[in-house]
């Protein structure tokens, strides 16, 4: 199925919006990471990380893969037929991953221990969030330049009248 022309449109909006949000808010993440580091007061700066991470951060990212995945599900572009969608798919999904599984639990872990929080962890509050908005600038490159060309197809079964 593919959408009309609107609802297209709609749908890329929504995808436009919900992508650039994440990238704002991992830029907000990252400003907060670099001024717990560089002495700005703990007890104000990672509960505040953690509290935006975990109210705004992670539910973007969710959102961001699902109007991702339909975007390219509903749209000509489809999610398999070119290469460029596919290298976001499997970008977004494993920074999902790591937003879900590896972020969150430190987020609520600098909230809980704001100036407690151990140098490694404080460390890692700017490592994720520069990891993050590079892969999300690098999949913004390739959704405009949309490189590499298809991937391989696969032949269509055509139906027999009988």
């Amino acid at each position: 199925m593919v959408l009309p022309p609107r609802w297209r449109k709609f749908v890329l909006t929504v995808h436009v919006i919900t992508a650039v949000g994440w990238l704002g808010v991992d830029l907000v993440l990252l400003t907060f990471g670099i001024a717990g580091l560089a002495g700005a007061d703990p007890e104000i700066v990672y509960p505040a990380q953690s509290m935006i991470g975990r109210l705004l951060f992670t539910p973007l990212s969710v959102l961001v893969w699902l109007v991702g995945v339909a975007n390219a599900v509903l749209t000509p572009w489809r999610l398999f037929r070119h290469w460029w969608v596919l290298v976001k798919l499997v970008l977004t999904t494993v920074m999902l991953c790591l937003v879900l599984f590896l972020l969150y639990p430190g987020l609520v872990e600098a909230g809980d221990l704001a100036g407690a929080l151990p140098r490694p962890d404080r460390i890692n509050m700017v490592v994720a969030p520069t990891v993050s908005s590079s892969l999300l600038i690098f999949a913004t490159v390739i959704s405009t330049y949309k490189p590499w060309g298809r991937t391989p197809s696969r032949p269509v079964a055509r139906s027999r009248s009988h």
